[in-house]
């Protein structure tokens, strides 16, 4: 039986009185690319913290390639990207190939040089995402589009097989959304990296992922797009807390 990438088993959690999580059971598979979606508020990125042993639940179970995370030390499996295109300081001065090699320091350390091996991650890494034409470029100087990518390949180049990613589209236009998108699919498919990505964009996020969990408190759906696009308007604005049309984009 396949050992599932993540498993978590009625998982509470609250901040002070307030109840943010309740009872969450949830699992992705090996090789899933899982689309979380659900309001704000609805307690999406204190589940990540919680993945990320950045919190610690109160209650339940979380286990990571079938160890429980208090003993889990295997870090470079994960990777993580984060909401960076609304935030990330432009005047920043590095290029793409020095932010793409901190992806790196954990296994090579500070301070010191990188060998050749090294040096071609760095390049496979940022050619992954379509960026090689920009690697001597100073990443600010790149679309909010473009430096996503660039901290995806940051994540990629540690070589994780299971990437998260929490909004990571904010203030991405329109059209690079879809080339985003596409280009975390190719990765789930032709690399077999388990994806888990946080979003607010219900319909694009159905053309692309193979598993769909909506989450408010608790886990109210989690099943393939299919089903999720059978969910009514009604039945979507009873899990959001108010109403929602979904629109599907399909390709």
């Amino acid at each position: 039986m396949t050992t599932p990438v993540l498993s978590i088993e009625n998982v509470s959690y609250s901040y002070e009185q307030k109840d943010v999580l309740e009872h969450i059971d949830f699992t992705i598979q090996p090789g899933s690319f899982v689309g979380l979606v659900g309001p704000n508020g609805s307690g999406k990125t204190t589940l990540i913290k919680l993945i990320l042993g950045l919190l610690h639940q109160k209650r339940g179970d979380i286990r990571l390639f079938g160890k429980s995370i208090d003993k889990f030390k295997e870090w470079d499996r994960i990777g993580f990207v984060s909401q960076k295109a609304n935030s990330f300081n432009s005047g920043f001065p590095a290029t793409v190939y020095e932010v793409v090699s901190m992806g790196l320091t954990s296994k090579v350390g500070y301070f010191r040089f990188f060998k050749k091996k090294h040096e071609e991650k760095i390049k496979e890494a940022v050619d992954l995402v379509g960026m090689s034409d920009y690697i001597h470029q100073n990443i600010g100087d790149l679309s909010g589009g473009q430096q996503q990518r660039i901290f995806i390949a940051r994540a990629l180049v540690s070589e994780p097989e299971f990437l998260i990613l929490d909004e990571p589209t904010v203030g991405v236009d329109t059209e690079n959304v879809h080339r985003f998108y596409k280009m975390l699919r190719d990765l789930n498919k032709n690399k077999g990296i388990t994806l888990l990505l946080v979003t607010h964009d219900i319909g694009t996020m159905t053309s692309y992922a193979s598993d769909i969990a909506c989450l408010n408190k608790q886990i109210h759906f989690h099943g393939d797009p299919e089903s999720f696009n059978d969910l009514n308007d009604q039945d979507l604005s009873n899990i959001y807390g108010h109403p929602v049309n979904a629109v599907t984009h399909d390709h």
